[in-house]
């Protein structure tokens, strides 16, 4: 049975949330701060994290920080009340593997999460390690590096970039991505994957307002150059 930790500080949504997910077999545990929240994945070891982004002492993207930097591939999910994209992309830009804004739907999140869950390794075309332009990268390990230094990503961002360069070239639409990365059918109006892409930019491209490597494609998707 898979564990899943909950660190939010409103305790009907914790009870909601220990429902649901028991109700389909996950193991729960939950901290009301962050804090808290950082012993409880030490000592529980989750196989990933629901993490509310408002809490009390420590907030969320400092856990969240804390948490990748311990272990960088735990699947962490954002849980926030904020729309604004500048503070989903602070997360996502820590580590973060994906968000959903409160008020959400039960079904979305437990789709997000079966989907990470049940996510594993797939027969690549890409050797290891590859380098593109001023990027070494070694997908098997998760490391990279810029103009010899090491650039920091998230697993999420290693697994995108990954499905952008095995079809290199063609355009790839936003549910390509939901469905080949996230594993899970497209939501309506979800800004996840354009959050996801902004990071990436900053990280790989030399000028990200102006990309030359992740292309956009309006009214398609994007295209790896």
């Amino acid at each position: 049975m898979k564990k899943i930790l909950i660190i939010e500080d409103e305790v009907n949504m914790i009870e909601g949330l220990r429902f649901n997910l028991e109700a389909r077999d996950y193991i729960v545990i939950a901290s009301q701060d962050g804090e808290t929240g950082l012993k409880r994945a030490v000592e529980e070891q989750p196989d990933l994290i629901l993490l509310d982004l408002m809490l009390p002492g420590i907030n969320g993207y400092e856990v969240c920080k804390k948490l990748k930097e311990s272990n960088p591939e735990i699947p962490i999910v954002m849980l926030t009340a904020k729309s604004q994209e500048s503070d989903i992309i602070t997360g996502l830009d820590l580590g973060a593997d994906d968000y959903i804004t409160k008020p959400f739907s039960i079904l979305e999140l437990l789709a997000r999460i079966n989907a990470m869950l049940r996510r594993s390794g797939t027969n690549s075309t890409i050797p290891d390690p590859f380098q593109f332009r001023n990027i070494e990268i070694n997908f098997r390990k998760y490391e990279a590096f810029k103009d010899g230094k090491t650039l920091k990503m998230s697993p999420r961002e290693y697994e995108i970039l990954h499905y952008l360069l095995e079809r290199k070239g063609e355009v790839v639409t936003r549910d390509d991505l939901l469905n080949q990365v996230w594993g899970y059918e497209s939501f309506p109006y979800t800004r996840t994957i354009d959050a996801h892409i902004a990071t990436l930019r900053k990280k790989i491209e030399e000028r990200p307002e102006e990309p030359e490597m992740i292309i956009t494609i309006h009214g398609k998707g994007y295209k790896f150059l």
